[in-house]
């Protein structure tokens, strides 16, 4: 789900990105002797004459924007260098209207996406733990024995006991209440069941409350943290939002050169230093975003295990600076999770809410993976976990891949069954 407040049309991005050229080779030239009474006639030349000051011309900020902004896009061009996509080329003029917004209770209703070209991957990446469960309804009565396989199938998908126990205790009341006595039927309402149990999960994510939104995101190593924030920036800009990204991993190798080329990608500004220390880098982002009247500032940082006490530290200082930076912020702060570490993913749930107060997850690499059962297990609060709201799965390489999570579309694609 995604909802989306629109103020104003902002003014176009500037790419600010230096491109040197190699200055051309020229052949060494011998030097001139000459004579020194020569040499001394012409220094003893008239001096050259009085030129009247000329008072600087003040432009007004606009024009000196446009001014500024012009010889980088000629000198690309006389390089062979294409530009990025002008990210304001299909945006509606918006000027003098008033606050609208725009809700969506489907990741699959998104402008650039088709329903059922998304919920097809959903399905495709949740295939393994749908081929698990879907099998268990084909060709078997039911009674005790299929509740029973039933169990052993959620917990071997990472929903957990607690989880586990109350689902197929919903199922079973429902099963005996309504006299179901086909499988199928079975399936249909345990898929309606875990719909239930993971809508305390399903939250919009809303753009448009503050100028600018600012989102802190983390996540331990390789979880796909970077890769998800680039996709993410392509999500919000297809909704008309505009995004400015902060490569606050000064860390990890190579990972500000990542994250440059996912803004180049998409056409967003990258506010990033040479190593430096990462809370200054996020500080600078929030102050540019202000400036350029972005709607969402994106803040990478560095992956780290939340046994990485020191690292933590630092978490909790990046967070500190952004508020110095702006009083509100950070707005919302996610958690990247791998949605194949499976039961793993609490520890890493419980440790960095308990450090930074999670407003939401990423749940990544879905696809090819048993374990998509571990967002039951979130719901259910197992091992102390408390059920934080899961804005954006991602099932795929592709960069429409990651969508705003569905309770219903999950279930559906969990169970390995079709909606109405």
């Amino acid at each position: 789900m995604f909802s989306f407040f629109k103020r104003k049309k902002p003014q176009p991005q500037v790419d600010e990105t230096i491109v040197q050229a190699d200055a051309p080779e020229v052949a060494p030239v011998a030097p001139t002797e000459l004579p020194s009474e020569t040499l001394a006639s012409r220094v003893s030349e008239a001096p050259a004459p009085e030129v009247a000051p000329v008072a600087p011309t003040e432009l007004p900020p606009d024009a000196l924007a446009a001014h500024q902004a012009e010889p980088l896009p000629q000198a690309l061009a006389e390089m062979g260098i294409s530009q990025p996509p002008d990210p304001w080329s299909d945006r509606p003029d918006a000027s003098g209207d008033p606050l609208v917004r725009l809700d969506q209770t489907s990741a699959a209703d998104a402008p650039v996406q088709n329903k059922s070209s998304w919920l097809t991957r959903l399905r495709q990446g949740l295939s393994r733990t749908g081929q698990n469960l879907g099998s268990l309804f084909v060709g078997v009565k039911v009674d005790e024995a299929l509740f029973e396989e039933l169990e052993v199938a959620l917990i071997m998908a990472d929903a957990g006991v607690e989880a586990t126990d109350k689902l197929l205790a919903e199922l079973r009341a429902r099963v005996r209440k309504q006299r179901i006595d086909q499988p199928e039927a079975v399936r249909a309402a345990l898929q309606d069941i875990l719909a239930d149990h993971l809508k305390v999960l399903e939250k919009p994510f809303v753009v448009g409350e503050s100028a600018p939104m600012v989102v802190m995101i983390a996540g331990v190593n390789g979880a796909g943290k970077t890769t998800s924030i680039g996709k993410l920036a392509h999500a919000l800009q297809a909704r008309q939002a505009t995004v400015l990204l902060a490569a606050g991993d000064t860390f990890r190798a190579a990972a500000r050169e990542q994250l440059v080329a996912w803004g180049a990608r998409n056409g967003v500004t990258v506010i990033a230093q040479e190593g430096g220390d990462p809370a200054a880098v996020a500080f600078d982002a929030v102050n540019a975003g202000r400036a350029r009247a972005a709607d969402v500032v994106l803040v990478d940082t560095a992956g780290r295990l939340p046994t990485q006490l020191h690292l933590m530290e630092e978490l909790k200082k990046i967070k500190r600076v952004i508020g110095k930076a702006d009083a509100s912020a950070p707005h919302e702060v996610l958690l990247v999770v791998d949605g194949n570490t499976g039961q793993n993913a609490l520890a890493q749930i419980r440790a960095f809410d308990a450090a930074l107060g999670l407003t939401g997850l990423i749940v990544t690499k879905l696809d090819g993976t048993a374990k998509g059962g571990t967002l039951a297990a979130v719901a259910a609060g197992s091992q102390g976990v408390r059920p934080v709201p899961v804005y954006w799965i991602g099932v795929g390489e592709a960069m429409q891949d990651l969508q705003p999570f569905v309770a219903a579309e999950f279930a559906e694609a969990l169970l390995g069954g079709r909606s109405g």
